[in-house]
């Protein structure tokens, strides 16, 4: 097995990409976006962390968190969200020995932002995602992102998203 190296920062802000299964749509209801969200609380209550930015789609998510400054250990917070979600989902799925019942790609893409520049792409990718995947023709029409939570804090105005942003090079 290959020996993956993770840029593993204890404070840093990173951008994530999480990914089901032989990208199956487990993420399409918004029942399994209330699962996810129930195992997200559950790992936040016992590995605190911050939630920046944040889109569910179908079969793949994206996120943007920030880590405490004495602690770089994102892979054990994904590790137990995607172990609550399989746990709550009742999905029907082959079971896999030791894994999260097969529900998930088995690792995801992280990416330390470097700086506030990096870390605004990032923002804009992720919320421009629902629109680039064609499932809505607007930001603001997608409910499962954290986009809403930025127009009301001032981050982005509502129609937001109508013209296509300048995406990071590697999203």
């Amino acid at each position: 097995m290959p020996n993956y190296r993770r840029a593993r920062n204890a404070g840093a802000t990173y951008f994530f990409t999480v990914v089901t299964a032989r990208r199956r749509a487990l993420l399409a209801t918004a029942d399994a976006v209330a699962t996810l969200r129930r195992s997200v609380v559950e790992v936040r209550r016992q590995l605190p962390f911050t939630i920046d930015a944040w889109v569910v789609l179908p079969e793949h998510m994206h996120a943007i968190w920030t880590l405490p400054a004495d602690d770089a250990d994102f892979s054990t917070r994904w590790g137990r969200i995607k172990a609550g979600f399989s746990r709550h989902a009742g999905i029907a799925h082959v079971s896999v020995p030791g894994r999260d019942g097969g529900l998930w790609q088995p690792r995801f893409w992280e990416h330390r932002i470097r700086d506030a520049s990096d870390l605004a792409a990032h923002m804009d990718y992720l919320h421009y995602n629902p629109v680039k995947h064609g499932h809505v023709a607007r930001v603001v029409d997608w409910p499962y992102s954290s986009f809403h939570r930025c127009v009301r804090d001032g981050v982005y105005a509502p129609d937001w998203g109508v013209e296509e942003p300048r995406l990071p090079p590697t999203a």
